[in-house]
């Protein structure tokens, strides 16, 4: 018989996310994916101008601010057939490209990195052995002995005050951590680096955007005007500024997270086969350099893999039914009946919770159990991300993305087939980072360019005027977030939000199953997953956190006095 252990909640960022994964003989044999709290933007913004949505849907989230804004602009730009001019093409993919190298670094080591790092054992290493790992791998200048024997005292601080702050809760000692003393080191000072350097880059935002999270640079100009002069606006020292933190940035991912990521996998080669899934992987494409409908332009591809075949590229079309969504298994109902699929311009977000009230053992898996509805691709669950952003580009023949897929494996010496699994997708957040921030700089490049040539056009915003739409419109805007394939569908009548939604990443992977019993990506990537000891089911941890999961597309639910009315009890945590 199986044995049923909870965790929750499993991200490090936030709640709301929990797994219940039956184990048998070792292995994982079933698992189911739920998401505890309940969204609710789509109901907000309906009846609400199309022009204000952007700044209600961008608080869908925090963590990769910007995202929802930019889908939903995308999506009201769309429909009233508006196209942005290039310099504000830039700005965008600057701003966007500027999320994705601190998203990741981020990801990377502090919310993934230590499923695979023992910081406690970084107290036997040998400061001069971890110094000259460092050189061995990379140029970056702080790697002396004395700098890593000061990170080793800082963390002996905390482990003889018996609080580890920061470290606290983690799986130190566990069987399945295979790093020796001196890579842990490493990666523990590397950790604090980040720390410093993740509050360098998001200046980027802050800059164009006025702040972060949640910039304003979409709609109405941005914060701080490009002028030639500087008046009141970006003078040429502040734009040079921008620059710098962007090769800084560039700098910090090649020669410190690169390297880490690398001599941390190469002693986990065996999770190359481990959180392998059912072999469908989507991307909608993004960075466009020739316009948001010339999607030959893109510098990630847009396309659909399927069973693992690369040699073969499905286009997505988001306007016909290919894309549907289904609520058999969630905690909403559909006006006609929760069976059937509905393309999200024809979505609904009718709440029906029918779950258990907390504190509970277990979710009742026969029934609804979970706040997230499930989409697919043609009937087809998809898994998106990194992972899928690379095997797209990879099959569609983008050199740029080949050679760097290449390099990685030939670096570790692990097949293709290694790409499918828990290590591949950690691996490839680290490579498209790289290729981000080269693109990002070829952005900031062309701006400049651009502006030194004098080329100041601005979008026709005419079309922007309520009393010249149409009676009814409807738009879709889709990107790649850092989480992977990001679309909002939006129908507007009379000049008002008639209906709204939105799919997001984390809806994909995390969803439960469809009427057709198909898991998405979480649960199918847990099957056959060997978990040394249920107690601390660190295996089922790295998998889930190799996809970066983020369900703060749920919101809490409060009176109108400010009182819950839900709330959540964890059970088990991975994380208390």
């Amino acid at each position: 018989m199986a044995n049923r252990i909870v965790v929750d909640p499993i991200t490090r960022i936030e709640g709301h996310l929990r797994i219940e994964a039956e184990i048998k003989d070792g292995k994982i044999v079933d698992a189911f994916s739920s998401s505890t709290m309940v969204r609710g933007i789509e109901q907000i913004v309906k009846g609400r101008d199309p022009r204000d949505v952007w700044a209600f849907v961008q608080r869908t989230c925090g963590v990769c601010t910007t995202v929802h804004a930019l889908a939903s602009v995308r999506s009201v730009e769309d429909a009233l057939g508006i196209a942005v001019p290039p310099n504000a093409e830039m700005v965008r993919n600057i701003m966007e490209g500027a999320l994705y190298m601190h998203d990741h670094a981020v990801h990377f080591y502090h919310l993934h990195a230590l499923d695979w790092v023992d910081v406690v054992n970084c107290l036997k290493a040998d400061p001069t052995q971890t110094s000259a790992l460092a050189q061995s791998i990379s140029k970056w200048p702080k790697s002396s002995p004395g700098y890593f024997s000061d990170i080793q005292k800082r963390i002996q601080k905390f482990v003889e005050s018996g609080q580890l702050g920061i470290f606290a809760n983690g799986y130190w000692g566990h069987s399945q951590m295979k790093l020796p003393a001196e890579v842990n080191l490493l990666a523990v000072a590397h950790y604090l680096e980040a720390l410093d350097w993740q509050k360098e880059i998001v200046k980027v935002h802050t800059i164009f955007g006025g702040k972060n999270p949640h910039p304003n640079y979409l709609v109405g100009g941005m914060a701080c005007a490009i002028n030639s002069d500087g008046a009141g606006g970006l003078n040429a020292e502040r734009l040079a500024y921008v620059g710098k933190l962007l090769q800084d940035g560039k700098d910090f991912i090649e020669q410190v997270y690169i390297p880490d990521l690398l001599a941390i996998a190469s002693f986990y080669k065996d999770w190359g086969a481990i959180g392998k899934g059912f072999g469908n992987y989507m991307s909608y494409g993004d960075f466009p350099t020739n316009g948001y409908a010339d999607l030959s332009s893109f510098k990630f591809p847009q396309g659909v893999i399927l069973n693992n075949d690369l040699s073969k590229v499905h286009d997505v079309d988001h306007r016909n039914g290919d894309i549907e969504e289904f609520v058999n298994n969630s905690w909403y109902n559909y006006s006609d009946g929760d069976d059937k699929g509905k393309h999200p311009w024809d979505g609904e977000t009718n709440i029906k919770y029918s779950g258990p009230k907390p504190p509970y053992e277990f979710l009742n898996v026969e029934e609804k159990y979970s706040f997230i509805k499930t989409p697919r691709w043609k009937g087809l669950p998809m898994e998106v991300g990194p992972l899928a952003r690379l095997l797209v580009g990879y099959g569609r023949g983008n050199k740029e993305i080949q050679d760097a897929v290449n390099g990685a494996l030939t670096h570790l010496e692990v097949p293709v087939d290694a790409l499918f699994s828990t290590l591949g997708r950690t691996a490839a957040r680290g490579i498209e980072t790289q290729l981000v921030a080269n693109w990002t700089m070829e952005f900031y490049n062309t701006l400049m360019n651009n502006i030194k040539n004098g080329d100041e056009r601005m979008a026709n915003m005419d079309s922007w005027e309520p009393s010249t739409w149409p009676a009814e419109t409807k738009g879709v805007g889709f990107m790649e977030a850092p989480r992977g394939a990001l679309a909002h569908w939006i129908k507007i009548k009379d000049g008002k939000t008639e209906n709204y939604q939105q799919v997001v990443p984390s809806t994909w992977n995390a969803s439960p199953r469809d009427p057709k019993g198909q898991r998405s990506a979480y649960e199918s990537t847990l099957i056959g997953t060997p978990v040394a000891d249920p107690e601390l089911p660190l295996e089922i941890i790295r998998t889930i956190h190799s996809f970066d999961p983020c369900i703060a597309c749920a919101v809490h639910l409060y009176d109108e006095h400010g009182n819950h009315i839900s709330q959540v009890q964890n059970i088990a945590s991975c994380e208390s």
